[in-house]
């Protein structure tokens, strides 16, 4: 910086800045409009999309039928694993020792073996418990009821994902609660308020901005993670176009098919998400800004 420059900043004088100019930014442009292009290209000339069978199919009554199955099975297994998920958190984070190793072994089994040996041991259950019994324990019992009329096979893969999903809400609730300072809950029970409705009306409502963000990423995987129930024979989305392109050998249409309806609901969950986000951050990022406010506000001339 020249003399004159110089004395003019010291003076408070408007000085004539060039911005930097970035040219790898345009060159990563170029090539990813490129790339962009060329993809479009292969979507539109390569007969081997077989557009005419993907239109054929996407608003078909039987697809649908397999979409509104993933949807259920989702809705069902989330809210398992969320109930359950909360209940896991508060007893890691419980004084009782037992409590606490019984939620840290669950917790522990469930995050290391795959959610694909669950749902199969889920689904083949009846191989290991013909059937159950109401009844004295160590002793006899009174009432029965036939594990595969019990646990019929769909429901064997709602409990596969809803009580794999517990164990990675435990630790996402567990951490949201953390989050939250402990000056809070010693208020609250100054006030005479229980454990109970500290953690009801104090702490799980601040927590919320720390819990949401990832537990919509895991309502998102888990809307993917149903079609691991292929395996199980359970008709839902792609189970159901994996049937139409074993009669018809037309897998990639029909894989396209699937995914387009995965991406539709996986936006719409996304944008869900994004509003329950700014809801429970609204009193947090305008504290923020009104902090930054007020820190520019104080800040003298350097």
């Amino acid at each position: 910086m020249s003399t004159i420059e110089q004395a003019e900043t010291d003076r408070g004088l408007p000085i004539k800045a060039v911005p930097v100019r970035h040219p790898g930014r345009w060159v990563a442009v170029a090539i990813l409009l490129l790339l962009a292009a060329m993809a479009a290209h292969s979507l539109v000339t390569n007969p081997n999309w077989r557009w005419d069978t993907f239109s054929e199919y996407v608003f078909t009554k039987v697809v649908f039928q397999g979409l509104l199955k993933t949807i259920w099975i989702t809705a069902a297994s989330m809210l398992i694993g969320i109930v359950l998920g909360v209940i896991l958190a508060v007893m890691r984070m419980s004084p009782n020792p037992v409590v606490k190793t019984v939620a840290w072994l669950y917790i522990w089994f469930f995050r290391g073996t795959p959610v694909l040996v669950q749902i199969v041991f889920w689904v083949y259950l009846a191989q290991l418990y013909k059937y159950v019994s109401l009844g004295i324990p160590f002793g006899p019992g009174f009432i029965f009821f036939n594990v595969n009329e019990l646990i019929p096979i769909v429901m064997g893969g709602v409990l596969a994902l809803g009580l794999n999903e517990a164990a990675y809400m435990a630790e996402i609730v567990r951490s949201g609660i953390l989050s939250v300072g402990k000056g809070q809950t010693e208020a609250a029970e100054a006030l005479g308020m229980t454990r109970g409705k500290v953690m009801r009306r104090v702490v799980l409502p601040q927590a919320m901005r720390i819990i949401v963000p990832p537990t919509g990423n895991e309502l998102i995987s888990m809307l993917k993670t149903t079609s691991l129930l292929v395996l199980a024979g359970i008709t839902e989305l792609f189970t159901t176009v994996q049937n139409i392109y074993n009669s018809n050998y037309q897998q990639i249409p029909l894989l396209v098919v699937a995914s387009m309806w995965y991406l539709v609901v996986t936006s719409i969950l996304s944008v869900g998400q994004f509003y329950l986000e700014r809801r429970f951050g609204r009193g947090v990022v305008g504290s923020r800004q009104q902090r930054a406010k007020r820190r520019l506000a104080t800040m003298g001339p350097a």
